[in-house]
């Protein structure tokens, strides 16, 4: 099976997102200390994308002592689009650009495998913004069906 390859910044940026939906019902916000231990992510870089995230409006932090990052919105209003947009920019599959309208390739092959590309990317698209942060946080209480889980 061949998958969707997703930057190292989108996942660390979903992880850490997830773990803030986790732990939202707990007093405050989470050091970003807590969030590499709980997630295994490295604090240096889990502070950059932190920060991503920040300017994206989808967390909000506080300063010093019991300082630490809360999410900006309900996890139901954050969907994979958001977050791997926030730390990656916009979703596509390849940058290959647009089929040509008038039917003339420069290639052989080339429209109808830019037309499949396009449509891949936008299958991904609607797929990464249907799915939200509190769907993921109900797939990982075990309330709702992994994505590779058969639906009977």
């Amino acid at each position: 099976m061949s998958l969707v390859k997703v930057s190292t910044r989108g996942d660390y940026a979903s992880r850490a997102l997830l773990s803030l939906a986790l732990h939202g019902g707990e007093e405050g916000p989470t050091s970003v200390r807590d969030i590499a231990e709980r997630t295994g992510l490295p604090q240096p870089y889990l502070e950059q994308i932190l920060l991503a995230l920040k300017g994206a409006g989808l967390v909000r932090s506080k300063r010093g002592v019991g300082g630490g990052y809360v999410l900006a919105r309900d996890p139901r209003e954050i969907s994979l689009t958001d977050i791997l947009g926030a730390v990656d920019g916009p979703i596509v599959v390849g940058d290959f650009g647009e089929p040509h309208q008038n039917g003339a390739c420069d290639h052989e092959g080339q429209c109808v495998l830019l037309a499949i590309w396009a449509d891949v990317s936008e299958h991904m698209r609607r797929y990464l913004a249907g799915t939200t942060l509190a769907d993921i946080v109900a797939m990982a209480r075990g309330e709702m069906p992994w994505p590779n889980e058969k639906q009977d």
